[in-house]
């Protein structure tokens, strides 16, 4: 291997890697900046498979990865946020919204022709504005614009140096004899799309290597071998999506089986059809294709497919579970933490809004905790006391494992209202803790009422049972604030709060006057002044968990 050559491949492997590198950041970036658009995105979706069509196009178009999308597809139907027939929606416009890579590869040969609009002549320019913006921009919109620049002038830069590499070995008889094989068998035509495709793990990568080939103009790439290897390329597109399913619930293989069938269904009708086209008239099939051309293809192709396949979605939710039975053993079962799926990562703010609700699910637990721990203090039931203690280990495991996923979204890219959210949330689950603690202290009050035989007099249950109800409506308004986020929960929360502040003196003052005139003994009035303590901590744990809210608004 000469220098030369050498210098080449160097120079390919070169361009592939900033291509890949570029479309990373720029999609990074643009997630970065459509932030909670993207999950205003996934609020539009209803039974509407239109709609779930564009959702999925709008979000690849985004992500650009429609194996992305189908991972964040699989994990929503994992945590029950998604149907499978929404799914399929989602999917089919996933495979249109890759168009959109192969198109901004297409820009390339335009320039060919028009060096003023050339996307390489500008790239250079771009970089430089970027990381202007990037480093001397303390605004954050203004430093996520830069790395989007950033990653489109490297994108196209990539492109010419895979492009100016390949053209060097456009017109080698291995080269064009390559071609010919693919283009006169469509198995090995498909097989090399759906392995190029599998091992990056990106079919937008794998089309725009081929159009980068097609666009250096030595006429080695033939229509028909860009068809069958385009068509591959879908096909091995699923493989992510399948590969992220193992392990995961029957549902989640479904969705990615799904992905599988819909793809594999309009490679084979196209391929047979093409291949009868191509045989019929040859010249067409071995007629060179250029970068446009494939661009047409793949979006007449995917918009063809979704045209006709998406009335038959039920037969392919039907089909996927003939072929992913489910066991006895997954009926009923109860999953939970079901929002913390590590596929939704692929997406931040579908990632954050994910674990959003996962903590309105950990506040609703503690919240049903606290009461069965006041009843069972108030009738002195022993066994609801018990029940507490129990739940109170299930409430420190979530905790547990919302602030591991917490971390892990803490590392991807935020922008900043999605860092403040992530920072709240972390604060929102110690408080959400603190009171399933205090709920138990409770509870261990009311065993201990139950071994000694305390019960409470009349006047002091009275008073107890007023200052848990204001506790109880604060910790319940500070959870609907952080639902609803709703400045009106919020302003409840605080009212509610100083009702339980001044409760809380105006109480103890009471009862150690009973204590002092001997109306009720000097063990019931322990429990009742540690129970006056607790319940007032919960309701300052309401007040910071509105707080955060408000920071948010």
């Amino acid at each position: 291997m000469t220098i030369e050559t050498l210098s080449h491949l160097f120079t390919f492997v070169g361009g592939l890697g900033m291509f890949l590198y570029g479309m990373n950041v720029m999609a990074d970036g643009m997630q970065r900046t459509t932030g909670d658009k993207m999950r205003q995105l996934l609020g539009i979706l209803t039974n509407n498979r239109f709609m779930a069509v564009i959702v999925g196009a709008l979000i690849t178009a985004i992500v650009q990865s429609s194996g992305a999308t189908t991972v964040m597809v699989v994990g929503f139907v994992n945590a029950g946020i998604m149907s499978l027939g929404q799914a399929v929606g989602v999917i089919m416009g996933a495979n249109i919204g890759t168009c959109i890579t192969s198109w901004i590869v297409s820009l390339g040969q335009v320039g060919d022709t028009f060096k003023a609009v050339s996307p390489d002549f500008y790239a250079p320019l771009l970089i430089g504005i970027g990381a202007f913006l990037i480093m001397f921009c303390k605004k954050q919109g203004k430093k996520l614009a830069g790395e989007i620049l950033v990653g489109v002038g490297l994108l196209f830069i990539g492109l010419s140096f895979m492009k100016n590499a390949a053209s060097a070995y456009s017109d080698l008889p291995i080269f064009v004899n390559a071609f010919k094989l693919f283009g006169s068998n469509p198995i090995i035509g498909m097989a090399i799309g759906v392995l190029v495709t599998a091992l990056m793990q990106s079919s937008s990568a794998s089309v725009g290597i081929l159009q980068t080939i097609a666009a250096t103009g030595g006429g080695a790439v033939t229509t028909a071998s860009a068809v069958y290897i385009s068509l591959g390329s879908n096909i091995g597109s699923c493989f992510t999506a399948l590969l992220s399913s193992i392990g995961a619930p029957k549902t989640a293989k479904r969705a990615a089986v799904i992905h599988l069938l819909f793809n594999m269904i309009g490679a084979v009708v196209f391929g047979a059809g093409l291949f009868v086209l191509f045989t019929l008239s040859p010249a067409f099939g071995t007629s060179p294709i250029d970068s446009v051309g494939i661009s047409i293809f793949h979006t007449i192709f995917n918009i063809t497919c979704t045209a006709l396949l998406l009335p038959f979605s039920n037969l392919l939710v039907r089909a996927s579970a003939k072929i992913v039975k489910a066991d006895d053993s997954e009926v009923g079962e109860t999953v939970t933490l079901n929002h913390l799926d590590d596929r939704i990562l692929e997406s931040p703010s579908f990632a954050v809004e994910g674990v959003e609700k996962e903590v309105i699910c950990l506040g609703e637990l503690t919240f049903n905790n606290l009461k069965l721990a006041i009843h069972s203090m108030l009738s002195n039931d022993n066994d609801e006391a018990k029940q507490v203690v129990e739940v109170e280990k299930q409430i420190d495991k979530m905790v547990k494992k919302i602030s591991d996923y917490l971390v892990k979204i803490s590392n991807l890219s935020l922008n900043e209202k999605q860092h403040q959210i992530v920072n709240n949330m972390f604060y929102t689950i110690s408080n959400m803790e603190r009171v399933g603690d205090h709920a138990e202290n409770i509870a261990e009050l009311a065993m201990e009422k139950v071994r000694d035989g305390i019960v409470f007099s009349e006047n002091a249950t009275m008073e107890m049972e007023e200052m848990c109800d204001t506790v109880l409506k604060a910790y319940e308004n500070a959870l609907y604030s952080r639902k609803t986020k709703s400045i009106e929960y919020i302003r409840k929360v605080v009212k509610f709060e100083d009702k339980a502040d001044m409760l809380e003196d105006e109480l103890r003052e009471q009862h150690i006057r009973r204590l002092s005139s001997n109306q009720c003994d000097s063990e019931a009035g322990v429990i009742f002044i540690d129970a006056l303590t607790n319940l007032e901590r919960v309701s300052d744990h309401s007040l910071n968990i509105a707080n955060y809210v408000k920071d948010e608004l």
